[in-house]
């Protein structure tokens, strides 16, 4: 956004304990909005920074916006420094296990004692239960939680294409720090807040459990369902293109054999409601597969969108950087990768006042802002020197 517009949580300062998605993802969501985000890495820094393969973009996605502090928690000085900071804030996030807050005195029993207006949110596996003492990963609780049953064929649970119950846990970790922090300004006390991945997961699912409820028939797997609407699928056409087309009511119905001069079909009393081609689909999709073969994907997409018609590309992720639509709509910010690389990342899929919230700071370098931060907070040029040495802190790369 612009800087003359003011971002909602400008002047609230969040200090995190976070490392790979989901407690990250929370910062992220606050950074954007405009909160001061403090990020607290290890002096060998968030091992985020380091992964390969899939978990190659963490860092630079969900740690833009934030400030690094490099310090050493193990150490008595590096825990009074991040003491300090805590001091000054209005949020504390972290996703580490209940043990490792706790045993260095960074828990929210301890931290509240010092300032009970502090919001402090803890992001888990579990909420408190039956099953917290268990190691949570997105891919278990797809799969205990009965979105991988549902995403894969019948008998092949998969795991959604990424990282779902991360990224939303984050996010509702988020909300819940809105929240308390909007309780705060009425009763002048924070708050701890909760968010887990189970959890998340289950409300992923719930329109399936309530599926249930409602017909008394479970839900098929997405690839094995039955289809509310009878033409809604991937289709296969000229040169081996793939599209997705669909018409999932009468009128669109209509649309669609005028538009390719199906008149047979329209007239045929077996296809005349939605539920009746419902029923049709075993014969009906194979002929339409046949009819629409010889059509190229960019000739269906010229008619289907002409008409008004719901249709969609079979897009892979790294294409999207050249989407015309993101790029014209300023969905795509530029950012400058750890190794100095230029790149773009998308924003919030939201405006505020016709914008979207942007980049006000690019990725930080481990420990960039560890001096300027330890200033803030009363150290001198000395102690600040003393504690470099001591390894205390990484003062920036």
């Amino acid at each position: 956004m612009s800087e003359t517009k003011q971002l909602p949580y400008e002047g609230i300062r969040v200090v995190e304990f976070t490392h790979m998605v989901m407690g990250p993802t929370c910062g992220m969501v606050l950074a954007d909005l405009g909160a001061e985000v403090i990020k607290v890495e290890p002096i060998d820094g968030d091992k985020t920074r380091r992964l390969l393969g899939s978990g190659a973009g963490f860092f630079p996605l969900f740690n833009r916006n934030k400030k690094s502090i490099a310090l050493d928690l193990q150490q008595a000085e590096g825990r009074e420094a991040a003491l300090r900071l805590i001091a000054t804030a209005d949020v504390v996030s972290e996703n580490f296990k209940p043990a490792t807050m706790k045993k260095l005195g960074l828990d929210y029993a301890s931290l509240a004692k010092l300032n009970p207006r502090l919001v402090y949110v803890s992001h888990k596996g579990f909420l408190p239960g039956p099953y917290d003492h268990r190691t949570a990963l997105d891919e278990v609780v797809q799969m205990m939680g009965g979105l991988a049953y549902m995403t894969g064929r019948p008998g092949d649970p998969l795991r959604a294409g990424t990282s779902v119950n991360d990224i939303m846990g984050g996010m509702f970790g988020a909300i819940g720090a809105m929240a308390a922090l909007a309780l705060r300004q009425r009763t002048g006390r924070g708050q701890e807040v909760q968010s887990a991945l189970y959890e998340n997961n289950v409300l992923l699912v719930a329109q399936h459990m309530m599926q249930y409820a409602v017909t008394g028939q479970p839900a098929a797997p997405m690839p094995g369902r039955i289809s509310a609407w009878a033409v809604y699928d991937v289709f296969t056409v000229k040169d081996g293109e793939q599209i997705f087309l669909a018409a999932v009511s009468d009128t669109q119905w209509k649309i669609f054999c005028d538009a390719f001069g199906y008149a047979d079909l329209f007239a045929d009393p077996r296809l005349k409601t939605n539920n009746d081609r419902v029923r049709a689909r075993e014969w009906l999709i194979p002929l339409l597969r046949e009819r629409l073969a010889s059509h190229s994907a960019g000739e269906l997409t010229e008619v289907f969108e002409k008409n008004g018609l719901p249709f969609a590309p079979i897009t892979r992720p790294e294409e999207l950087f050249d989407d015309p639509h993101l790029n014209a709509t300023g969905g795509l910010a530029p950012l400058t990768l750890p190794d100095g690389r230029a790149t773009k990342v998308p924003l919030f899929p939201f405006t505020l006042g016709g914008e979207r919230p942007g980049l006000r700071l690019q990725p930080p370098r481990l420990g960039e802002h560890t001096q300027e931060l330890l200033r803030e907070a009363g150290y001198s040029a000395g102690e600040i020197a003393r504690l470099q040495s001591l390894r205390v802190i990484a003062a920036g790369e």
